[in-house]
């Protein structure tokens, strides 16, 4: 009889249990909501005058800057539209197989040739790339001048002739395939030259592979943000779920969608973070 007389005290203890585990992960995600940022080097007795709060080393590296068509004095040039020579297949790393187009100073994709990628291997980067649809407007949706760049080899911002041409707002022109709509649609007419600005930050793994930081990207594309310092949570397939391989350094890839896209790209530079 005691047995079944302790069943009832047995449930208050459970429930009781259950209660305040429910309320300790409330109290922890409260404390974690309400983290207060200090910086202790402005704690302590406050300056009083100007110069102690001045500092006048390290100094500040001259760059060249990125106007009227020049690019800065620290940048690697990629792309100046007078050869292939950084670029290699993605498929077996022979020499790149796209359009060289020298009048004009641009590559085109060269359709099932396959996608291309720096030889030199990249982690934090500015990357500055310019890219056209096809002057001809060729089909609809994910087969208009569909191309992508891929940071680290792997992570995808979308090209894509989105003028009067609907598709998935996670898939349209700069956006971060799979992963984060653009802020704003700032593409120019079909068959004109767009600029993208990227800072891209690369993930970081422990030694167990296991992710501990992820990768994070801005993108201004004509000089509009579209991308605001978002976290780019793996791999962009376009069916499944985001991966998170461990990876070091890895290569700027430009993609042949394989469906005669017709996208161009000229004046390439990276400068490393």
């Amino acid at each position: 009889m005691l047995k079944y007389a302790m069943l009832p005290v047995l449930a208050v203890i459970l429930f009781s249990c259950q209660e305040a585990k429910k309320a300790d992960i409330s109290a922890r995600k409260k404390l974690k909501d309400d983290v207060i940022i200090l910086h202790e080097e402005y704690s302590g007795e406050e300056p009083t005058t100007p110069e102690e709060t001045e500092f006048y080393e390290p100094k500040v590296p001259i760059v060249g800057p990125a106007t009227n068509g020049n690019v800065p004095n620290d940048a690697i040039i990629l792309f100046d539209g007078t050869g292939l020579d950084d670029w290699i297949s993605s498929r077996d790393s022979t020499v790149a197989k796209w359009h060289l187009n020298k009048e004009e100073g641009s590559m085109t994709v060269k359709d099932k040739t396959g996608n291309i990628q720096t030889r030199q291997n990249f982690g934090d980067i500015q990357l500055h790339i310019e890219w056209r649809s096809s002057k001809e407007v060729r089909r609809e949706g994910q087969n208009r001048g569909n191309s992508g760049v891929f940071l680290s080899g792997i992570y995808e911002v979308q090209i894509l002739d989105n003028n009067d041409n609907s598709t998935y707002v996670n898939g349209q022109v700069a956006s971060i395939y799979k992963q984060h709509a653009p802020l704003a649609m700032a593409s120019v007419p079909s068959g004109k030259w767009n600029a993208y600005d990227i800072i891209y930050h690369a993930p970081e793994f422990n030694g167990k592979g296991q992710k501990t930081k992820s990768a994070t990207i801005t993108v201004l594309q004509n000089g509009v943000l579209v991308q605001d310092h978002v976290e780019i949570k793996g791999t962009t397939p376009n069916v499944g779920w985001p991966k998170n391989p461990p990876h070091g350094k890895g290569p700027l890839l430009l993609q042949d969608h394989g469906d005669n896209s017709g996208v161009s790209f000229r004046n390439i530079w990276i400068r490393e973070l």
